[in-house]
């Protein structure tokens, strides 16, 4: 039985497949431009969303458009889409309708954390870029997003799971990836970004499930932040 039971962990990392991990401190590293290689996300979340957060953090260099977080349904393959356009410019799409945020880019490539909220009854959606919110926007009022999903990273889905563009492909680092199925506070925000806990989510970066497909890379973080909260967790501060 124990030889059964190594066998089965040793095809499912064959396979990339993970049931659930905690990736605190770790990131995906998407090494180069790519039609292929993405990462398959899991869910808690069985229901249509009236509301939503994404959160993330991201590090490239990349000065074309790339893609952040696809979710596609089988009516829309851009049912939640997070998209960076142009340096200083991000578009959040629902339904395929979408609206544009325009910020300052840093000047040399550094992390940034990135969280994007909707909720269906106002169609109001905001987006917070390293802590800070955005001009609020709307879109798509009283529609529902759809539960039957594909989610990934690294890619922007032109059809459901599938049809991938390597012009849009994400090269670079993603990190703390959480989505919540309601409107984070604008205190939620703040400790998000700091890696603070919340109550369980749909899609939990400290709990994932996922599925590497192709070229990404699991790595521990350069980022010096995770080793200082690493230290503060094991009580070393």
């Amino acid at each position: 039985m124990e030889k059964l039971l190594l066998w089965l962990l040793v095809l499912a990392g064959l396979s990339g497949i993970v049931a659930q991990q905690d990736l605190f401190g770790q990131v995906f590293v998407f090494p180069r431009t790519s039609a292929t290689a993405h990462v398959v996300l899991g869910t808690k979340n069985k229901q249509p969303l009236q509301s939503f957060t994404v959160c993330l953090r991201y590090f490239s260099d990349l000065t074309r458009n790339y893609t952040l977080f696809s979710y596609a349904s089988k009516v829309h393959d851009n049912e939640i889409l997070l998209f960076r356009a142009y340096p200083g410019t991000y578009t959040l799409s629902v339904a395929m309708d979408f609206v544009t945020y325009n910020c300052q880019e840093k000047e040399s490539p550094e992390w940034v954390h990135i969280c994007a909220s909707w909720e269906s009854a106002t169609g109001i959606a905001e987006l917070w870029v390293d802590g800070k919110p955005l001009p609020r926007k709307g879109l798509q009022k009283d529609y529902s997003v759809k539960a039957e999903a594909s989610i990934l990273l690294g890619q922007d889905q032109d059809t459901y799971a599938g049809e991938f563009d390597e012009m849009q492909s994400f090269v670079g680092e993603i990190t703390d990836l959480h989505m919540w199925d309601r409107i984070l506070t604008s205190a939620e925000i703040r400790l998000v970004r700091n890696n603070e806990a919340l109550p369980p989510h749909a899609i939990d970066w400290r709990n994932l499930a996922y599925e590497i497909k192709h070229y990404v890379v699991l790595k521990p973080s350069l980022s010096s932040m995770y080793r200082v909260l690493q230290a503060a967790q094991n009580g070393k501060l």
